[in-house]
């Protein structure tokens, strides 16, 4: 005979009770952050996104560097060097409240800090990592340029070896998260030696990073160019550790994981905001929540909001137990920001005509995972990798 169980009570939020997943740890893990961006940023963000940039980033910097959230997955020089769900959990709070949030600590945390904790000389982990760990210095990762993205094997950006044994860079980096307001820029370019990364303090001479306006998109994010003109950097400035694309490109594969997580943040807050609309807007003397077609559009999102949170967790146990191929980050990334898209476009419908308007969250999420949509590997990219393994058979060209 087995033991009968009183079933607890339904969280309308949480009805696959996703939460018991999570240890104790990982539980304070999220609500730390939770409580944080309830308490720090969600006062202010739709401000910002309104005016299109963050107010004091580098105090909310700072302040993220303080609560161990910068480059919390990485050992040593300063960082936490907690599990990649206590960061994907992270991802997923900061997302929640904002994408040009998560994307501050994900391009801090998973590209410039990963690219010099993963291949770096121990005086350039020494110089930059603990800085960047505690928010004092920001990074940026320059890899995308105006003419190659997808195929960055493409990329202009080139390095030249002087007779003294200096590096002279030209080029420019183009949808740089961060670039308008970094202190170092791990910056890939061409040499006659292959691909290699350089550690690029933003004061060199010939370094500049124009601020890039008229986003719809991540506008509570700061995005620039990165304009390389002769700059000259010493024979210790390449990241000796890699050469060829398997160096950003690893780089890639740990943003994107968060990202997994992150999306899921986005359409939570989506998916919260038409629940409890929909419990309160009253029309034809009934709340909508009680009429079968807005029923069918909660379910829908409740049940790509459970599905995607129970990928990202899965891929993030992975991680922790013996890491991850490409396909299976592509996985999580194709999957979790198509998902979280439409669980925000269908909320959007939920909330009628004031699912435009920045009183609500939806829209803004929207907007902004149209960006983490393509960013850091486009569909058709993730398709043709997870394609690539299924069959074998490469089909990019």
């Amino acid at each position: 005979m087995h033991a009968q169980h009183t079933p607890r009570p339904a969280d309308p939020l949480d009805l696959l009770e996703l939460d018991t997943l999570l240890t104790p740890d990982e539980r304070a893990v999220r609500d730390t952050v939770r409580t944080f961006c309830d308490r720090r940023v969600e006062p202010h963000i739709t401000e910002w996104f309104e005016q299109g940039a963050i107010e004091d980033i580098r105090g909310l910097t700072k302040e993220l560097g303080a609560l161990g959230l910068l480059g919390m997955h990485l050992e040593g020089y300063g960082c936490a060097g907690m599990s990649a769900v206590d960061y994907g959990l992270a991802c997923l709070e900061l997302e929640a409240t904002d994408s040009g949030l998560r994307s501050l600590v994900s391009v801090q945390g998973s590209l410039a800090m990963f690219a010099l904790h993963a291949f770096g000389s121990e005086e350039q982990k020494e110089e930059w990592l603990p800085r960047l760990a505690a928010g004092t210095a920001i990074g940026c990762f320059g890899l995308t340029e105006p003419d190659s993205g997808s195929d960055p094997g493409s990329m202009r950006t080139a390095a030249r070896r002087e007779s003294g044994g200096d590096w002279v860079l030209d080029g420019r980096k183009m949808w740089i998260t961060n670039g308008s307001v970094a202190d170092v820029a791990i910056v890939w370019a061409r040499t006659d030696d292959g691909v290699r990364g350089f550690v690029v303090p933003t004061d060199t001479p010939g370094f500049s990073a124009p601020a890039i306006k008229h986003k719809m998109s991540l506008r509570a994010s700061a995005t620039s160019e990165l304009v390389l003109d002769s700059v000259r950097l010493p024979s210790t400035a390449v990241l000796p550790g890699v050469r060829g694309l398997r160096g950003p490109l690893s780089c890639l594969n740990e943003a994107r994981y968060g990202i997994a997580w992150g999306a899921m943040g986005a359409a939570r807050s989506a998916f919260r905001a038409a629940l409890a609309y929909a419990g309160d807007r009253v029309q034809f003397g009934r709340p909508i929540s009680s009429f079968q077609l807005t029923q069918a559009k909660l379910t829908d999102m409740s049940l790509e909001l459970a599905k995607g949170t129970l990928l990202a967790f899965h891929l993030g146990r992975t991680k922790d137990d013996r890491g991850l191929r490409p396909e299976q980050v592509s996985h999580g990334k194709l999957n979790n920001t198509r998902a979280a898209l439409e669980i925000c476009r269908s909320a959007r419908t939920v909330l009628g005509a004031n699912g435009i308007s920045l009183e609500y969250p939806v829209m803004r999420h929207a907007n902004n995972l149209e960006s983490i949509l393509t960013y850091e590997g486009t569909v058709e990219m993730h398709t043709l990798m997870i394609g690539q393994a299924l069959t074998g058979q490469a089909a990019f060209r």
